[in-house]
């Protein structure tokens, strides 16, 4: 099997590289950056390119030739300024050299679609919301490769919408700033026990994607893929993990919100209104349709991650 990754050097698309090569797949990897400085494995084919900017056509082409199945990985999360170009008109330049060419189109996507819940339980069939940016610009990315699939222009499609992904290599530093408040003993609950932590060890996604570019039953399907649990079990697997007691202290939401706008000037501050958002949800994502329509189930725990999450820190 011939399979394209777009995002192959980032934090999942690696996870997806090494996956498929251990498969005895062919991988070829979409990348701004030369051979010699992608830090991929030789035995993966590179096709020099962007998702924009000139000659992004031309290289695109090369890189849909033939595929098989192509995983759309590429996102920006930091960069506003790049959202709107990366994840709207890359996607639309990609699915252009790509009729004709493809098997399966297997869109890496994000539950923040749905937009901000704080009560209840998510799934596919939720009406999308988006908030901010980021969210905005990945729904519409996903409504681009769904309108080419009702066009014909694919052959097939599916959409994975995971939570808060994690593991050793992440971008995303609020885990580790958790894990180093759990250790210095300054971490605090806030609002009432029973939030939710809705969060997937990098790995899962891993094995649920390739079960959206293998499975027949896939076909133009839309699934979400978290691994829940109350905050307490979270923080509780993180303490175990560093060796500490888990916290006590609990601090009422309101005054901690008012604090954290209070602080917003403050630079590089741990304590925000998203981290309070995030320390007081209650809703969760449904993975039913996954499980039942593709046999999906979680290889690594969320206290197996995050112990893993540590040890890697620990091993830098």
């Amino acid at each position: 099997m011939l399979v394209g990754i777009t995002g192959g050097t980032g934090f999942i698309g690696q996870a997806i590289v090494a996956r498929h090569l251990d498969r005895g797949d062919r991988v070829r990897v979409l990348s701004r950056r030369s051979r010699d400085r992608v830090g991929l494995p030789d035995a993966v084919e590179i096709v020099q390119g962007d998702l924009i900017g000139i000659g992004a056509r031309e290289s695109l082409k090369v890189f849909a030739a033939g595929l098989d199945v192509l995983y759309h990985c590429a996102g920006e999360i930091r960069d506003e300024s790049r959202m709107h170009a990366l994840h709207m008109g890359g996607t639309r330049t990609l699915l252009e050299a790509a009729v004709g060419q493809i098997g399966r189109w297997v869109q890496l996507s994000s539950v923040g679609v749905y937009g901000p819940h704080r009560v209840g339980v998510v799934t596919e069939g939720t009406a999308p919301n988006p908030g901010g940016l980021y969210e905005v610009t990945k729904k519409a990315s996903d409504d681009l490769v769904i309108a080419a699939r009702e066009r014909g222009d694919l052959e097939s499609f599916t959409v994975l919408r995971p939570s808060i992904v994690f593991g050793a290599n992440m971008p995303n530093r609020s885990i580790f700033q958790m894990v180093r408040m759990i250790e210095l003993g300054l971490f605090f609950f806030i609002g009432a026990p029973g939030a939710s932590a809705n969060y997937i060890v990098v790995s899962n996604v891993v094995d649920a994607l390739v079960l959206c570019a293998t499975q027949p039953q896939a076909a133009d399907r839309i699934y979400n893929l978290s691994d829940w649990s109350t905050m307490e079990d979270f923080v509780g697997a993180i303490s175990t993990a560093v060796g500490r007691f888990p916290p006590r202290v609990r601090i009422p939401e309101t005054p901690v919100r008012l604090l954290a706008r209070t602080m917003e000037l403050v630079p590089r501050t741990p304590l925000t209104e998203s981290r309070v958002d995030a320390m007081v949800n209650r809703a969760r994502y449904s993975i039913d349709r996954i499980q039942s329509e593709l046999g999906y189930a979680h290889a690594v725990s969320i206290a197996d991650g995050l112990r893993n999450l540590v040890a890697a820190r620990e091993a830098i």
